[in-house]
């Protein structure tokens, strides 16, 4: 394998009361994540990028997104999807966009789940126990506002100033007792074309 990754990890958060009251269908959300060598440490400013990104961008995702299926069981059963990168304080943010802003790293995932949508994002630098944030939206539809959701945690020894944390996170559902409708109604009450919300 040639992404020198020192320990994946699978984060499962599951919600059954939400508000006070008992969730009709509990909440399930996974992150799965690898803690991986930054290939990029130690360079100083490198000009060029792809070399290491299609060496180790395209093991990651295949990495994790098994990660999410076999927890998940099946593609369909993924409504909410989204990625995170954190990399270590001797690395750039770049590095850690490098790994996650790639076809050859997303494509994995949005196959497997049969998804239209972009995947949500976040890439931050930190050190060991950094906040992790991934955001989630529904993988069909962008507009579906029950499935803007965040996974958050943290891993306390990761990432290393050589590392980077890479993850996939997954919804199974929306957020329980969602009642704040969609995009689509909020730009017909507004006289915005669904195609062209920012009317401009």
């Amino acid at each position: 394998m040639s992404a020198l990754i020192r320990k994946t990890l699978l984060h499962v958060e599951t919600t059954l009361i939400e508000g006070g009251r008992e969730a009709q269908t509990p909440l399930v959300m996974v992150a799965a994540t690898a803690i991986v060598k930054n290939p990029l440490f130690g360079q100083g400013f490198v000009e060029d990028l792809k070399p290491e990104i299609h060496r180790v961008a395209p093991i990651l995702g295949e990495v994790l997104t098994k990660m999410i299926i076999d927890h998940a069981g099946s593609g369909e059963r993924v409504e909410g999807y989204g990625k995170s990168a954190v990399v270590g304080l001797g690395g750039e943010v770049e590095h850690a966009s490098a790994l996650i802003h790639t076809l050859r790293f997303g494509n994995h995932y949005r196959t497997a789940v049969g998804a239209k949508s972009y995947l949500a994002f976040c890439n931050t630098r930190g050190g060991a126990n950094a906040p992790v944030m991934i955001p989630l939206m529904d993988k069909n539809d962008e507009g579906r506002r029950s499935h803007y959701l965040t996974i958050n945690f943290s891993v306390p020894d990761a990432p290393a100033e050589d590392e980077i944390l890479v993850a996939l996170g997954a919804s199974y559902g929306g957020r329980p007792h969602h009642r704040i409708g969609d995009r689509y109604q909020d730009l017909k009450d507004l006289g915005h074309d669904v195609q062209n919300p920012a009317a401009v």
